[in-house]
């Protein structure tokens, strides 16, 4: 029950940031939002990780700033991924995908806070 919850929080953050961010753009149902929020997990569950240990230096020097780099760049993969399994999610360049990614980032954070963490007290 709690990865539907944390999928659909993944999805209305991507809602939100198409409705947010000029360059970020979904022509579809609203369920095939679904499928661009698996692929964002997939994503950021197996390349997130080898860009982060690859630019760990760069994160380091900038005191954490290139995370937000790095977010964007899982959003300019998402689409690409996205566009090729036949869903109309696309980000229009680096500017869309940095500000899309801290509306992610922000929305999923405060939506992620509501979810249960499935411990009890």
């Amino acid at each position: 029950m709690r990865f539907i919850l944390r999928l659909l929080a993944t999805a209305a953050a991507l809602w939100a940031a198409v409705h947010l961010v000029a360059g970020i753009t979904w022509d579809g149902p609203w369920y095939g939002l679904l499928a661009v929020a698996v692929i964002f997990g997939v994503v950021n569950a197996l390349i997130r990780p080898i860009l982060a240990m690859l630019t760990c230096p760069l994160v380091f020097l900038t005191l954490g700033l290139f995370v937000f780099v790095l977010n964007a760049i899982m959003l300019l993969i998402t689409s690409a991924i996205s566009r090729a399994a036949g869903f109309d999610f696309h980000v229009d360049g680096f500017l869309a995908a940095l500000i899309g990614a801290l509306i992610v980032g922000a929305v999923s954070a405060v939506l992620n806070l509501l979810i249960p963490d499935g411990k009890e007290d």
